[in-house]
């Protein structure tokens, strides 16, 4: 039977992973372990239920017998009783149970298709010279960002797109005013920036900003959009989607809108530094100016200079060439009195002889050494054929090679039955071993 209970109890958590399931509560118990036991029913069947400290704790509102709610939970048997029940994990008002199980669902699909990701957030613009408020035309909302926004950076043009921010035809209008801002605007500066707002409310006032054709039509707007809906504790759809999040209308100006007092500081601080550096550079040019000034000279002055270098350069240029001439004729002369001196025929006959000469000398050089090289040939061929097998053969004796080839030196590398091979000192003799007797060598004592 527990067994039973068991494979019961798992099939069922197997087979309804996680329920959503809407009724009223009743016979509801709160027993000092902090855990909560309760009945849901509706007009047709009841369930038990058991909700577990540890997250009952996250319920915000109270809990009472005859609350309609709507339950997350897991389907589960207890064993012990046998009793069909469902484990709470979440637990929310009927009316808004809904709508936030709507919100998850969709949150979960457009989470999945990237509408979320970190990495189509577009920045803001430093400087927004043409802003987009798309709220309701009554309400603080207006009154709050416009201050904000005055105080920090007056210079910004700021243009409101009324729109209803609840009820079923405020997500068709907020649709519409977020495809405006893909029109041109003729003479007026293009749109640079979009803040979609409203004040706080509840989850069903919220619930235009949480609708799919608003989503999607800020992610395709053509300009990075602000969400400033609701309180700080308030999350939609928009929020997710939008490029910035802002707590609040006024957060949103105070995050858009640089510090006017902030950038003349800036501002300030730049022309201070331009206007040093400007400084700077006049002196250093007016220095240069100096140095360049005291390094000119008179035209005259510089026209004498140059001429009286060009008589120089025309002495000396005379002076080496005279001195270059006398060179040459001393060296002709010389060479001619060398000339004169020798016998050209008597000078060839004598490189003739030394030629003749030279060609005998090595003529014996060569012969001297062919004979050097004869001789310790024949000592070589005389010393191989002292060590040749070939030799020990010519007198009568023999070699004997197995079948790998290798020499038979001793009977015990032979066997009755073995092929050898007897070579000769004029042929060779293929013998096969019948009998083996050791005899000890000729020479051996006996």
């Amino acid at each position: 039977m527990t067994q039973l209970a068991r494979q019961a109890r798992q099939l069922l958590e197997d087979r309804f992973a996680l329920v959503w399931v809407e009724g009223e509560i009743s016979n509801l118990a709160r027993p000092g372990s902090g855990h909560w036991y309760f009945t849901l029913k509706d007009n047709g069947a009841q369930l038990r239920c058991a909700m577990f400290a540890g997250r009952n704790r996250t319920v915000r509102f109270p809990v009472r017998n005859g609350l309609k709610v709507v339950l997350r939970g897991r389907v589960s048997l207890y064993e012990a009783r046998g009793d069909f029940q469902l484990i709470a994990e979440a637990l929310e008002p009927a009316g808004e149970g809904a709508l936030r199980a709507a919100f998850e669902a969709l949150k979960a699909t457009l989470a999945e298709e990237g509408l979320f990701a970190e990495t189509r957030k577009r920045p803001l613009p430093a400087v927004p010279a043409h802003i987009a408020l798309i709220t309701s035309p009554t309400g603080a909302v207006i009154r709050d960002f416009l201050t904000v926004l005055r105080r920090r950076f007056p210079a910004s043009r700021v243009t409101l797109l009324p729109v209803p921010v609840q009820g079923d035809a405020a997500p068709d209008a907020i649709v519409t005013a977020l495809r405006r801002l893909e029109v041109p605007l003729g003479s007026t500066p293009p749109w640079t920036l979009a803040v979609l707002a409203r004040g706080g409310g509840s989850l069903e006032d919220l619930w235009a900003f949480n609708t799919e054709p608003v989503a999607r039509a800020i992610a395709a707007a053509p300009v990075p959009v602000v969400s400033a809906i609701g309180h700080q504790t308030d999350f939609t759809i928009a929020d997710f989607v939008a490029d910035l999040r802002a707590p609040t209308p006024s957060a949103a100006a105070e995050l858009i809108a640089p510090d006017r007092l902030a950038l003349l500081a800036e501002l300030g601080a730049l022309q201070q530094r331009a206007q040093a550096q400007l400084r700077g550079r006049m002196r250093l040019a007016d220095s240069h100016l100096r140095r360049l000034r005291a390094g000119l000279i008179s035209p005259s002055s510089a026209v004498a200079q140059r001429m009286q270098r060009c008589d120089e350069l025309v002495a000396r240029l005379q002076r080496g060439w005279a001195s270059a001439r006398q060179r040459d004729q001393l060296r002709l002369r010389t060479l001619a009195r060398v000339v004169q001196g020798q016998n050209p025929q008597r000078r060839i006959g004598r490189l003739r002889t030394q030629a003749g000469t030279l060609g005998a000398r090595l003529q014996q050089a060569q012969q001297r050494h062919q004979n050097a090289l004869g001789t310790a040939l024949a000592a070589q061929i005389r010393t191989l054929n002292a060590v040749s097998p070939l030799q020990t053969l010519q007198r009568g004796f023999s070699l004997l090679r197995n079948d790998a080839g290798q020499v038979v030196s001793s009977i015990d590398q032979a066997a009755p039955g073995n092929r050898l091979e007897v070579l000769l000192a004029d042929g060779r003799l293929d013998v096969a071993v019948t009998d083996i007797d050791a005899q000890p060598p000729l020479d051996a004592t006996p």
